[in-house]
């Protein structure tokens, strides 16, 4: 049994690029409590609250339950439930859930090689990370989630089906916005080999966002973190003859900061122009913008909503 393929292949409702990463959520959540006890059962009653947070803060915006992931990963065979009345999940309802003392775990079978193999559970987690969200989330996710990890590098570990990255993206997309933060202007130097600037996919590639240019921007790491996190977006018109011209930054209202620095870094972008990218260079793409807007970005009902986030 290959349960590196098992995690990868996770069976998830999936249409038109939309965002459903309860699953994996789940099965990160369950290795990291599997490092602190082993044998222990997570109680539905004793986790539904930490499991909830996660898909608020990692899933898309649309509102989701924990019971559907509590009950629907045992389909995946890594995954097992239990209530008072013996074996068996009674089903993906909440009061179902919690008056039935459902509980969970790994399987049996997953934790006996897990205790052979301890090495196994940092590879099943990097490829959940891989296969489901960017790099720039993956510490943020193991510190939500209690994982401990001595990550390999990306490169050594195949996932099955995995696709290759285009490693010439990073330049195309620094070279497009000519080495300049799209947000904030930001154009820091060492020497001659840019600092803090990254090369940032709108679309995620875990769901297909293509190595493209079109799918890039050029952002500061600061703020290739709060884009990931759906703080930050881009809203507005693509301009004329599609140059992306009218692209102009969203901020999120759920975003709240005192300080000044958070309101010279973060609120006061809302309604800026994108920097760049620069003539001929092709802008982000409508379908892009498109996905991250409704998959990521913490926004309003309205894509096109320039707000404050006062």
């Amino acid at each position: 049994m290959d349960w590196l393929e098992r995690a990868a292949k996770l069976r998830q409702w999936s249409r038109g690029g939309v965002r459903a990463p309860h699953k994996p959520l789940l099965l990160l959540y369950a290795l990291g409590r599997y490092q602190v006890d082993a044998e222990g059962e997570l109680a539905y009653t004793a986790v539904e609250a930490d499991l909830k947070g996660l898909l608020a803060e990692y899933g898309p915006v649309r509102g989701t339950t924990p019971a559907y992931p509590f009950h629907h990963l045992v389909s995946d065979g890594v995954w097992e439930v239990r209530t008072d009345r013996g074996a068996g999940s009674p089903g993906s309802g909440v009061r179902e859930l919690r008056a039935s003392g459902a509980a969970g775990r790994l399987v049996p079978e997953l934790r006996a090689v897990l205790r052979r193999d301890p090495s196994l559970l940092g590879r099943m987690a990097r490829v959940l990370l891989d296969l489901h969200f960017p790099p720039s989330l993956h510490q943020d996710l193991c510190d939500a989630v209690g994982l401990e990890l001595e990550w390999a590098e990306t490169a050594t570990l195949t996932a099955p089906g995995r696709r290759q990255r285009d490693r010439r993206m990073r330049d195309a997309v620094l070279t497009a916005y000519e080495y300049q933060c799209a947000f904030c202007g930001y154009d820091g130097m060492l020497g001659t080999v840019p600092v803090g600037l990254e090369a940032a996919h709108v679309r995620w590639w875990a769901f297909d966002g293509p190595d493209d240019v079109d799918n890039g921007l050029c952002l500061c790491s600061l703020h290739h973190k709060l884009f990931d996190r759906g703080v930050l977006g881009i809203g507005g018109t693509e301009g004329a003859g599609g140059s992306g011209r009218g692209h102009r930054v969203l901020v999120s209202p759920h975003f709240a900061g005192r300080s000044h620095a958070a309101r010279e870094h973060v609120t006061t972008l809302a309604g800026r122009p994108l920097i760049g990218p620069r003539p001929g260079a092709r802008p982000v793409a409508a379908a892009h913008r498109s996905w991250h807007t409704s998959q990521v970005f913490k926004g309003s009902t309205r894509p096109d909503r320039l707000v404050s986030g006062v």
